[in-house]
């Protein structure tokens, strides 16, 4: 491959990665209190390469509904709250006018069935602006791309959200997989910081469950360590999984959040 191809393709992705964010654009003017994920269109293609068991994605497709719902039953002037849910783990970003609102919207999402855990990072203040929105939509689109041509691991891993130029790294992929992934992230101009909420396999459990797939299974489960699994719900398509665990330092100068999630500052 000649090097103009090369740049071509990397061009064409990141292109890829801009047209997928900018259906967003029209939704970010300062009255709009809410974000979904957008979990809410999900293509044959993706389901067939998504890590998550098929009833996991239909599981985030409801979850992000039904908390677009009852965060819009308690929202205010002083409330800008984006709601992304991955493998059933659920990430709050965004402001709000209070602690007991930033309190009230984790505990109504909290009781949504199927939701596995809630991780709160949601701010006390003003919301973000326009050109703050329209920054992260950029930052969020150039790591997409920079994922897409890193050959060394598998893009559609990681699901990537950026709030005030903070990155978070939603998946399920092995260590090498996530640092990676971290890195490529870290590199991209505007990242203020990442937050890595990966569940980690091991290669051996990501090996079965490939094979698994293609053989028309559903394959295991992917587990983090022995902890106790969450309470099963009344959904047909909920797995009990064990509840996430941050990714532990290696060898780096990440520190955990008062939420445990592992922070990953930017050098």
């Amino acid at each position: 491959m000649t090097l103009t191809t090369m740049t071509t393709t990397s061009t064409q992705r990141f292109a890829l990665a801009l047209t997928l964010g900018a259906a967003m654009v029209a939704g970010l003017s300062a009255c709009v209190p809410l974000v979904v994920g957008g979990a809410a269109v999900v293509g044959v293609g993706m389901v067939a390469t998504d890590r998550r068991s098929s009833g996991a994605q239909l599981d985030d497709q409801g979850i992000e509904l039904r908390a677009a719902a009852r965060v819009r039953d308690i929202a205010n002037d002083q409330m800008y709250v984006s709601v992304t849910s991955y493998n059933r783990q659920v990430l709050l970003t965004g402001a709000v006018g209070s602690d007991a609102d930033r309190r009230r919207v984790e505990e109504e999402v909290g009781r949504i069935a199927n939701v596995r855990s809630v991780v709160n990072e949601l701010t006390v203040g003003s919301s973000s602006t326009f050109q703050d929105r329209s920054n992260d939509l950029y930052i969020t689109g150039k790591v997409k791309a920079s994922l897409l041509d890193a050959k060394d691991i598998f893009a559609n891993s990681f699901k990537v959200v950026t709030e005030r130029g903070v990155v978070y790294l939603m998946g399920i992929a092995t260590r090498r997989e996530t640092d990676r992934a971290t890195e490529i992230a870290r590199g991209v101009s505007g990242v203020v910081k990442v937050v890595r909420m990966v569940e980690v396999v091991s290669e051996a459990d990501l090996a079965a469950s490939q094979a698994a797939a293609q053989r028309g299974g559903t394959g295991p489960a992917p587990v983090t360590s022995a902890t106790p699994s969450a309470p099963s719900s009344s959904s047909g398509s909920r797995v009990p999984l064990p509840p996430m665990e941050p990714l532990p330092p290696a060898g780096s100068s990440s520190t955990p959040s008062s939420n445990g999630v592992t922070t990953s500052p930017v050098r």
